[in-house]
């Protein structure tokens, strides 16, 4: 593994802190879910039939330190931040190691701060890819459960906090949508005032297509621009990966103005993902062990040995 010397000062982050943040937002989007042959990959999910998923963390526990995390992050995502951090991520590589190096490193830097969490990052990983495989679903999109969260390593990696990678990500450069998450704390956010971001279409065209918007930056957009330069990993993949966190459209219905045709598709994608990324986090321990060749079979066939990151 070789990794760039200036990001060394990062590894010394409370991982317990992001991980405990990121499960909070999880819970948050759990409980707000609840309002409302070979198996194909976009047939509804059956792990999760029986599960009663009541048994989550309640909302309100989780409410107010996840509406602090948010007012954070919706104060400073701008379209300025968005830029640079996309010119940052293309001018330098962090590390440059394996896939299942990478898992690796998450579960080190996370649970190494956090000796009381009761699952490792790389058995959440696991559960999630497990959970794919036994509704049967090609090897891809278990690959794509593996392999969904790497982005965290972005606070390894040099993000100014938490707010640049966790959370359910969101369109800049237009105005912020109403089925955001607490949308009344965009009010400090600069944008929310200027006079063409603020507005419907802003900076974008009507059905331009989410490939020409900037979505909020985070693990999710950091880990589709790694995969999608490095991987054979086809779009519905790629398209899981990148939209995840982006509830204000898969969930709440936001940016239909934005959309060209192809993005139905890729709707259709992450709602066939979402499940997996949501419920599978209570099933029981896999063994790391175990899996470990399966899984390290998949990644060969879908990435180099070594890839940029």
């Amino acid at each position: 593994m070789v990794h760039a010397p200036e990001v060394e000062k990062f590894f010394k982050r409370d991982g317990g802190a992001l991980d405990s943040t990121s499960d909070a937002v999880d819970a948050v989007n759990v409980l707000k879910g609840q309002k409302g042959g070979e198996v194909s990959w976009d047939d509804a999910s059956v792990f999760d039939k029986d599960k009663d998923k009541t048994q989550f963390r309640q909302y309100l526990d989780a409410c107010d330190r996840v509406k602090n995390f948010y007012r954070e992050q919706h104060e400073k995502q701008t379209v300025a931040f968005n830029v640079d951090a996309r010119k940052q991520y293309a001018e330098k590589t962090r590390a440059r190691m394996g896939v299942w190096e990478a898992i690796e490193m998450l579960n080190t830097l996370v649970d190494e701060s956090d000796p009381d969490t009761d699952v490792s990052q790389i058995e959440h990983l696991l559960q999630t890819a497990e959970a794919i495989r036994r509704d049967g679903k090609p090897e891809w999109m278990q690959l794509t459960g593996l392999i969904h969260d790497l982005g965290k390593l972005l606070y390894f990696f040099g993000a100014q906090g938490q707010w640049d990678v966790v959370g359910d990500t969101f369109v800049v450069g237009c105005k912020f949508a109403d089925g955001i998450i607490y949308p009344d704390t965009f009010a400090g956010n600069p944008d929310s005032k200027h006079p063409i971001y603020s507005t419907e279409y802003g900076i974008y065209s009507p059905n331009c297509g989410l490939d020409n918007v900037m979505i909020s930056w985070g693990h999710d957009e950091y880990l589709y621009h790694v995969c999608k330069a490095q991987s054979t990993l086809p779009p519905a993949a790629l398209n899981m990966i990148r939209y995840h966190s982006f509830y204000p459209w898969h969930r709440e219905g936001a940016y239909r103005h934005l959309m060209e045709e192809k993005d139905y598709q890729a709707l259709k994608d992450v709602l066939a993902f979402n499940p997996y990324d949501l419920y599978s986090k209570s099933d029981e321990p896999p063994s790391v062990e175990k899996l470990k060749p399966y899984y390290l079979g998949l990644i060969d066939k879908y990435f180099p040995k070594e890839i940029d990151w």
